[in-house]
């Protein structure tokens, strides 16, 4: 039965940004920030770049089309405003927010389709970037949607078939009575060396044993890639299992990383590891702190709005 780990996502708080008048000079072309193309079920191989989660991702799908002008915007609390935009027979809700940022940049959670976009953008060329990006933003949404169920869910039944989430994805059980444990990445099956009537809890500790283990690989690759990018070094690393932290690092350079992390997609991954390497620089979170991290990881509030409300006391114990 699949896996539930978190309760639900909540609406993202963000302060609102002071208007400013759009500058004078010719409008340069709108560009699109790819760097924010990204959502935590698009895996690229984990470790090929520095970067693995980057980039567009191809659209090879049919040309969408033409979006119909949207209805008036609603404001929200955060600064943001919420709109409408139909794309066919498709009605797209999304929310929009200004910002001296040059680029126009897209984010995918469980709370829908955000937008930051510069000042100076018009409202028809945003929804024409939309328009241009419909198939990978539905698509996108999709996938969350279907994420968010099965966290919904009640928890694991340890037996052939159980499902379990690693990486953002959902992974099967099959008990093989093979030699060895594997892992195809093609299909998303954990194979356990243990016969078909195995005891629930030889299954259970199986899987977390491996869960362990690839948290431990993972993460140790992830601060070596955020290490050199923020030019620091740390002396030594080992997971916890802390019930209220998903990270921490102490005035020694020793760094702490919550294993259960490994249920979540990369970005989330990523984003604790600059988190936590950022210390090393500022032992606080003081505006220069968070200046370190975002010069390492600059989706960083998408990843920490995600974090904020799930606690590792809200994950049940595998």
């Amino acid at each position: 039965m699949p896996y539930s780990f978190f309760s639900s996502f909540l609406r993202r708080e963000r302060k609102a940004e002071p208007m400013q008048k759009p500058p004078s000079r010719p409008r340069p072309a709108v560009a699109l920030d790819n760097s924010q193309l990204y959502l935590p079920f698009e895996h690229a191989p984990v470790f090929s770049s520095p970067a693995p989660l980057r980039g567009d991702v191809p659209n090879t799908e049919p040309a969408p089309p033409t979006p119909s002008p949207s209805p008036a915007s609603t404001p929200l609390l955060d600064g943001s405003r919420q709109r409408r935009i139909v794309l066919g027979a498709r009605a797209l809700d999304y929310r929009l927010k200004r910002s001296s940022r040059r680029t126009i940049g897209f984010c995918i959670d469980g709370t829908g389709l955000s937008i930051t976009a510069p000042r100076w953008v018009t409202i028809a060329d945003i929804e024409s970037a939309i328009g241009d990006k419909q198939n990978w933003i539905f698509r996108k949404l999709t996938e969350w949607q279907t994420f968010v169920e099965q966290r919904a869910l009640p928890r694991i039944e340890w037996k052939e078939g159980a499902e379990f989430p690693y990486l953002g994805k959902t992974i099967r059980v099959s008990l093989s009575g093979a030699n060895a444990l594997s892992f195809d990445e093609q299909t998303n099956v954990l194979s356990l060396p243990l016969p078909a009537l195995a005891d629930a809890q030889q299954i259970k500790d199986r899987v977390q044993g491996w869960l362990q283990s690839e948290a431990k690989r993972i993460f140790s690759l992830r601060l070596a890639v955020y290490a050199d990018k923020l030019g620091v070094e740390f002396r030594a690393y080992a997971l916890s299992a802390a019930a209220t932290r998903w990270g921490s690092c102490s005035s020694d350079g020793k760094i702490r990383l919550n294993w259960r992390l490994i249920h979540f997609p990369m970005l989330i991954i990523d984003y604790v590891v600059a988190h936590e390497l950022a210390h090393l620089r500022e032992m606080n979170h003081s505006p220069r702190f968070w200046q370190t991290v975002e010069s390492i990881f600059p989706e960083f509030r998408e990843a920490r709005h995600t974090l904020k409300h799930h606690p590792p006391d809200l994950l049940p114990a595998l």
